[in-house]
């Protein structure tokens, strides 16, 4: 092994052009030397620097601890994902995803657009970026929400009357193909109505038509309504008659054409319908029928003269006082709709009873004030203003009836003394400015006070 390692030595010098050629014992004692001197410089080595540990990372002692307190022998990798700290599972982050510089969850790419807008984007291209504009869409309603939506609007419109209002909530909703529900769910609200809200039925399909209902929209509405007749019929027994006349009235207004009609002939098999399309037929037919359709379902309450509303109070009074019927009267008293005008049947009932004189006009009137006030058709207020206007109308009404002080203090202490006259408006029954004879029928008596 030495002879080698002299030969090697050698040809080392040979190349550096060393030519001394040594001997075999020259050469053993600086192989003697070599090793000497690689024996003094062995303690020199490369010291490697140790990696400096984090601050928050467990030291050796640390992990005795943490070891000592789990109980477990096991020492920690470097590559573990569990815990140095002994706390945690050693799972991953929930919903993490990777920090920077890393591709993201899976199944975001198909979330990426493919283009780059933010200027600072390694990626963007001012010249392959086009202009775009974000526009809202609202998907189309369903029928069973539209219906939720849309009977709340009809029936706060039977309240303000306002067809503008539903124009403007209809408008924010996206109706897509379900505009002829609209019409459906306005009738039949109205079928369980009163005829001053069919009125403003007709009148809300008049104006949304042309503008949020085409013609084939209506006609889509009412051939629905008239397939449904048969379910319509069970909770309205009337739905027929009401149907027919709405459709008149559609025609009437160019709502419907006239066509509409007289394709159902011989092609209709359920009875109901048939009776509707005859009754719609009816009105047309009429002489100047165009033009009485428009008061088909009666003119409001709070439309209607004020002469005419007199005169229909008159009448039902009158008719009361004949047949003593309340319930007939309250009903065409409710009929009228016109709550802020019963201060008039009042003062005509009361009139009544002056011009009469009869003992059993008073008392029949006074039943009916009763009844009135019993069941709040007439209000407190409404009573109050119509016993002051007779008081001041007294010395008019003097003059038709002489004996006319004496009856009202009569009859108001009659309604006084039934709870219908307040304290007040009964002290304010005016007294008669001249001498009351005997023969007037009070006999001079004096008003006893009302504590």
């Amino acid at each position: 092994m030495e002879i080698e390692e002299i030969e090697a030595l050698a040809e080392e010098n040979n190349q550096n052009g060393d030519v001394d050629i040594l001997s075999a014992g020259e050469a053993s004692d600086e192989l003697g030397v070599f090793r000497e001197l690689t024996e003094k410089e062995k303690p020199m080595r490369i010291i490697r620097k140790a990696k400096r540990m984090h601050p928050n990372s467990p030291g050796k002692e640390m992990q005795q601890t943490v070891l000592a307190v789990n109980g477990n022998n096991n020492a920690v990798s470097k590559n573990s994902r569990k815990s140095r700290s002994g706390r945690g599972r050693g799972q991953p982050k929930k919903g993490g995803a990777g920090g920077k510089g890393t591709w993201g969850a899976p199944g975001d790419e198909l979330y990426a657009d493919r283009t780059y807008r933010d200027a600072k984007d390694p990626n963007y291209d001012s010249e392959s970026e086009e202009e775009y504009v974000v526009e809202k869409i609202e998907p189309e309603i369903s029928e069973e929400e539209l219906e939720k939506i849309v009977e709340p609007i009809i029936l706060e419109y039977y309240d303000h009357g306002s067809v503008d209002e539903v124009k403007d909530a209809l408008r924010e909703i996206n109706l897509g193909n379900n505009k002829s529900r609209i019409l459906e769910i306005a009738v039949n609200l109205a079928l369980d109505h009163k005829a001053s809200h069919r009125e403003l039925t007709s009148v809300l399909i008049a104006d949304l038509c042309g503008k949020l209902l085409s013609n084939s929209d209506v006609e889509k509405g009412f051939d629905h309504l008239l397939r449904s007749l048969t379910d319509l019929t069970i909770d309205t027994p009337d739905a027929p008659t009401v149907i027919g006349q709405f459709m008149a009235r559609a025609v009437a207004d160019d709502c419907l054409p006239p066509k509409f009609l007289s394709t159902y002939k011989g092609k209709v098999d359920c009875e109901h319908t048939q009776f509707a399309l005859e009754k719609a037929e009816l009105l047309l037919s009429k002489k100047h029928g165009i033009v009485r359709l428009d008061n088909i379902w009666g003119t409001g309450g709070g439309i209607r003269p004020v002469k005419y509303l007199i005169k229909q109070i008159v009448l039902l009074l009158k008719e009361y006082l004949s047949s003593g019927d309340i319930a007939e009267a309250t009903r065409c008293l409710q009929n009228l709709e016109v709550p802020h005008f019963h201060h008039e049947l009042v003062y005509e009932a009361t009139y009544l009873v002056l011009e009469d004189g009869s003992e059993r006009s008073a008392t029949r009137m006074c039943q009916l004030f009763k009844s009135l006030s019993d069941y709040v058709i007439i209000t407190p207020e409404q009573f109050s203003q119509g016993f002051r206007r007779v008081c001041e109308n007294l010395p008019d009404i003097c003059l038709d009836v002489p004996s006319a002080y004496s009856l009202q203090e009569r009859f108001g202490e009659m309604c006084h003394r039934e709870g219908i006259m307040s304290n007040r408006d009964y002290q304010d029954i005016p007294q008669r400015g001249r001498k009351r004879f005997v023969s007037e029928g009070d006999g001079g008596r004096v008003k006893e006070a009302v504590l």
